[in-house]
């Protein structure tokens, strides 16, 4: 496929290969040993092939769908070799990715026509949900955009404090109320406050506890309700963030998140530190929804704009 043949930001695309090496080191030791001895494609490499993507997190729905199309090339050609296995499943992949994420994307864009541009964020804690916020508030101040957070996870204090460390290192206004105040609240200062400042982006932390799906979609249906009294259209994305290196515990998150509100965007953070970077490919594809940010370091510039070419790429490099 030509798209392969893309240059990349080749600062960007190191930080990619290296956060990847884990995932990508696992599958194809697996790779290798399961066509070990096989000159082609035969049922037993590909019910190898179907056990090691599995374990590779991509998850059962998704395997099964690669391995159709795979058997559907090997129908075409019986004599299919072991060795354009790799190139074969590089480009079913990529593939897979398409149906979902258009992005050629290499950089933070919003639309022009929406500002302030309401983000509001949501995923469980521990996930890595507000350092992806203060990730995300200091690329846009890069571009020269006016970010202000609004930190309406007012269930826990710590969440409260750790988005004021963000917002003090990245150098950007902050709405909070005290522990306990109705994040609802929170969210609606927020806004008034960012169309007060001229803002070009307000981030809206929320609370991240599956208590159980009820309370979350009430919660998060009042937080939205209230935000849309002072921007009619708000929230314009609601980010969903998932730790990747949970493996299938986030096709749970991402299931329970999905059933309790509209989610319109992933991040899937913490893939440098596993070798469970499938499950990026197996959410992508299960949930139909576009991934548009992974993290793949604990700098400040390790939270990238998901590039599926770039992501293909370094995976099968």
């Amino acid at each position: 496929m030509s798209f392969f043949k893309k240059i990349f930001s080749s600062e960007k695309k190191e930080t990619l290969d290296k956060g990847l090496e884990k995932s990508k080191s696992s599958f194809f030791g697996k790779l290798s040993k399961a066509v070990a001895g096989k000159s082609k494609v035969d049922d037993e490499v590909l019910d190898n092939l179907e056990e090691i993507l599995v374990s590779s997190d991509v998850g059962v729905d998704t395997t099964l769908k690669i391995i159709g199309r795979i058997e559907q090339r090997v129908a075409k050609d019986k004599y299919l070799g072991t060795d354009e296995l790799n190139k074969i499943l590089r480009e079913e992949i990529a593939g897979l990715l398409s149906e979902t994420n258009s992005g050629e994307d290499t950089e933070y864009t919003i639309p022009v026509n929406k500002k302030p541009y309401v983000l509001m964020v949501v995923g469980v804690n521990g996930v890595g949900k507000t350092t992806t916020i203060g990730k995300l508030a200091y690329q846009f101040k890069k571009q020269g955009l006016n970010v202000v957070l609004g930190a309406a996870d007012t269930f826990r204090a710590a969440a409260i404090e750790q988005l004021q460390v963000w917002a003090e290192r990245v150098d950007v206004p902050i709405v909070k109320q005290e522990m306990g105040s109705d994040p609802a609240s929170v969210a609606f200062d927020a806004l008034e406050s960012g169309v007060s400042q001229n803002a070009d982006v307000i981030i809206i932390d929320t609370a991240g506890r599956l208590h159980n799906k009820v309370n979350l979609m009430n919660e998060l249906t009042k937080v939205k309700r209230v935000m849309q009294k002072v921007i009619g259209d708000a929230p314009h994305d609601v980010l969903l963030v998932l730790d990747g290196s949970t493996g299938q515990n986030a096709f749970e998150q991402a299931k329970q998140f999905t059933a309790a509100t509209e989610v319109t965007s992933l991040a899937v953070t913490k893939l440098d530190g596993t070798a469970k970077g499938g499950v990026v490919i197996g959410i992508s594809d299960q949930f139909q929804i576009p991934v548009k940010y992974i993290g793949v370091g604990e700098g400040i510039e390790d939270l990238q704009v998901f590039n599926k070419y770039e992501f293909v790429d370094s995976f099968f490099k």
